[in-house]
């Protein structure tokens, strides 16, 4: 045994007693307040990581990453055992439950009854699991408490440097994340009930192990059993002559409750060295005695006997790999429990683990007898009890690739899809990115216009906030209308006006009026041109608006309006001020006057849609400017009731074609997240927005994407603008319906979500020529 080996390896296991409870079958002798336990004799610690594309990236960037993860294992500590854990566990129907949408007597539970539906057959389809992956640090008990969370914030910092180097985020657990991790295996169907209070069970004198301990747990020669269920261990046996990369990922795709552990103990450079020069004298000692005997007998051509033919040759290789290849020499232990109902099961499913094995060319084995050994070992206390360990490399280690692909499943969120690669739910909610703007982007036909009204009808369906829709195509009428919300159409001969000078009494927050002027500068710059509007244009404007503004921000006048304005512009002896007087004209006092009078439309509705279909050319750049205006009114409204905004643009590439109104987008756009709103925007002409250096930096800094089905030119603007792989671009490409990629954060996974043909949701939002339906036959799907 190596000298540093032997000493990593103290206070594994402690004199043997028969435990007289369950909770004296826990290892657990001490826990404290910042995470770290005594487990026998031993101090450990436990982050959890997040996983990375590693399955859909290409094979230039896989290297990458299997370098990455090779840097981090070679910069493990030598004194200390490392033990990675992945953990199964399959969703049940409480679980579920809380996906479930909940009737609330609005006259909408008929479409939250058809979504449950959907989304109870999409998760009889898809695979089920929720994997989490941890990584726990374990040092003897030589040293004392305080060197010991010495020795830990060190191996913090490494972690959070070297899982960041792989776009992994490292994660210190406190006491009750790592209890609740034993609490999901010991208790499997009581997960919910899961409640641990550090500062209570002190105050009470409760004994933490009582909140995750088992009712029954009984040890038997092959297995074990778990309140009702029962469990077998098993250890990796043996190894083919070389790793797969996806073994790991392939036992973790296995749909039962499982956890799979590899415990890593690093070996000095200088230690393996002298233990490899050592086998490898060895091995020659023992060849040169054969070659001697078989001169004795006079066969002088005999060849060296292949055995130790085969020990020299691996062990040249791996002191090779050790001193010029930047390997390390560590010790691997891998090991699996999974749970079943019944002991059939539990044995059939054990056959189907051992052929995954087989199939990487390895061989999985049931711990006989050392079944309670075994489950010390593969639970994340940070023990290794049993001796089967294996002599590997670094790249040996690090061929068990615990990374898959990300997943989205925040608690709370939306249902987007199926992922693609392990067939799990994507639950996202929006509200926790840290920028919760999105952008669906896609091809004609794609399915961007299905995705987005998806997503607005289950915030309706499911949330309280208020969702605002700019519809420049008609083509969220019939949603809007069955939702109970109110479409109100804006076009030249409508009897409905919307007030181009609206301003709530907090909007433009500090200065309502350098709003105002802002907003009325781009809009003259739409009408005169950005490149014949200067400095003077820019003072007069400023000027007028304080003045019109003046008695309605007194309180003792109304919201004046653009006829108003131009009559302050006329009242102006600048010959400027008459030049933009007579530009406004045609849209204050002539034929294009829609948005010249008092808003007389209901804007108070949860769910409001803006019909622009009817603007012409040359009122549409106008009412584009005006729609956003009257939506900040709206949010900023929305803001001070303590109401959330959803906001959603259809077609936003319109904005992109003129700068003016590009740059009052952005602007909105940065402040809506502070006014508690986010935007959706929605485009096919990818190509066309990324032309504009504004919506570039939207797309860049939006942490919300869809990208479905894209053309050519627009999926190589994406990839280099998001940093896109060619693998993942292999999922845009020729796409089918409702299938892509979806960023969420820094996480870019596949995706797929059809709604079924033969429902009424899909119904209420298909835009395919004659699928979809109007006014004349809603009311036969009970929309009004």
């Amino acid at each position: 045994m190596i000298k540093s080996v032997k000493q990593a390896e103290q206070g594994q296991q402690e004199k043997f007693r028969i435990p007289r409870s369950v909770q004296q079958s826990i290892p657990i002798k001490q826990i404290y307040r910042e995470g770290m336990w005594q487990v026998a004799g031993r101090y450990s610690r436990t982050w959890s990581f997040s996983d990375i594309n590693y399955l859909v990236a290409d094979e230039d960037d896989q290297e990458a990453m299997f370098k990455d993860y090779s840097a981090l294992l070679n910069a493990l500590s030598t004194d200390a055992i490392t033990k990675i854990t992945l953990t199964n566990r399959r969703m049940d129907a409480r679980d579920f439950g809380n996906i479930l949408l909940r009737e609330k007597g609005d006259g909408l539970d008929r479409y939250r009854e058809e979504y449950n539906r959907i989304l109870t057959d999409k998760a009889e389809s898809s695979n089920n699991l929720t994997q989490e992956m941890y990584i726990t640090v374990s040092i003897p008990k030589k040293r004392n408490p305080d060197e010991a969370r010495t020795f830990f914030n060190r191996v913090d910092n490494d972690f959070r440097r070297g899982f960041g180097r792989l776009s992994s985020k490292a994660r210190e657990l406190g006491n009750a994340e790592r209890l609740r991790i034993l609490h999901s295996f010991f208790r499997p169907d009581e997960t919910q009930y899961y409640r641990f209070d550090e500062k209570d069970a002190i105050r009470t004198g409760q004994d933490f192990k009582d909140f995750i301990c088992p009712d029954l747990l009984r040890f038997l020669p092959g297995h074990f059993e778990l309140n009702g269920k029962v469990g077998r261990v098993l250890y990796m046996r043996s190894y083919g002559s070389s790793i797969e990369d996806c073994m790991i990922t392939d036992l973790c795709s296995f749909p039962r409750n499982l956890i799979l552990s590899l415990d890593i103990l690093p070996v000095g450079r200088d230690e393996a060295i002298k233990e490899l020069q050592n086998k490898l004298l060895g091995a020659n000692t023992e060849i040169t005695r054969a070659e001697q005997r078989q001169i004795a007998n006079n066969s002088f051509s005999a060849d060296i006997p292949y055995e130790l033919s085969q020990i020299r040759e691996g062990t040249k290789k791996f002191l090779q790999d050790i001193t010029a290849r930047d390997q390390r020499m560590m010790y691997g232990t891998l090991t699996l429990v999974h749970i079943a109902d019944t002991l059939d099961q539990l044995n059939a499913d054990t056959a189907s683990l051992c052929a995954i094995a087989q199939n990487n060319r390895c061989d999985l084995g049931v711990l006989m007898m050392e079944q309670e050994m075994g489950l010390q070992t593969v639970l994340p206390y940070g023990l290794r009890c049993i001796h089967a360990k294996r002599t590997m490399t670094t790249a040996g280690i690090a061929g068990h690739m615990p990374f898959q692909v990300q997943e989205i499943r925040d608690s709370g969120g939306l249902y987007y899809g199926i992922n693609t690669i392990s067939r799990n739910l994507l639950l996202c909610d929006r509200k926790k990115l840290q920028n919760g703007h999105a952008f669906w982007l896609g091809v004609s036909g794609s399915g961007k216009s299905m995705g987005a009204k998806s997503e607005l009808t289950l915030a309706a369906l499911t949330t309280d906030d208020d969702i605002l829709i700019v519809d420049p195509e008609r083509e969220f009428v019939s949603l809007t209308k069955a939702l109970g919300g109110e479409v109100i159409t804006i076009e030249p001969g409508s009897s409905n006006h919307i007030n181009a000078l609206d301003m709530h009494s907090s909007y433009g927050e500090e200065n309502p009026i350098i709003a105002k002027s802002t907003f009325l500068m781009s809009v003259f710059e739409q009408l005169m041109g950005a490149d014949k509007l200067g400095p003077k244009h820019n003072s007069i404007l400023d000027r007028c608006t304080g003045n019109v503004f003046a008695e309605y921000l007194r309180g003792v006048g109304p919201v004046p309006t653009l006829p108003d304005f131009r009559a302050e512009l006329l009242r102006q002896p600048e010959s400027e001020a008459q030049d933009m007087a007579l530009a406004i004209e045609l849209f204050s006092d002539g034929s294009l006057d829609l948005f010249a009078h008092e808003t007389n439309v209901d804007m108070s509705r949860r769910i409001v849609d803006f019909d622009m279909l009817g603007l012409g050319d040359h009122l549409r750049p106008l009412g584009m400017l005006v729609m956003l205006n009257a939506l900040e009114n709206r949010v900023v409204e929305n803001r001070q009731r303590g109401k959330f905004t959803r906001v959603y643009i259809d077609e936003v590439y319109l904005y992109f074609l003129y700068q003016f109104s590009a740059k009052v987008l952005y602007k909105f756009w940065k402040r809506l997240r502070k006014m508690g709103g986010m935007l959706t925007a929605i485009t096919q002409n990818v190509e066309e927005c990324l032309r504009n250096d504004t919506a570039r930096l939207m797309f860049a800094n939006s942490e919300f994407l869809v990208m479905l089905n894209q053309a050519p030119t627009d999926r190589a603007e994406l990839s280099n603008l998001l940093h896109i792989s060619s693998a993942q671009l292999s999922y845009i490409t020729n796409a089918d319906v409702g299938c892509g990629l979806i960023k969420v954060g820094g996480s870019i996974v596949p995706y797929t979500n059809q709604l079924p043909s033969n429902s009424e949701l899909y119904k209420l939002m298909t835009t395919k020529p004659g699928e979809f339906y109007n006014d004349s036959n809603a009311s036969r799907f009970g929309t009004h």
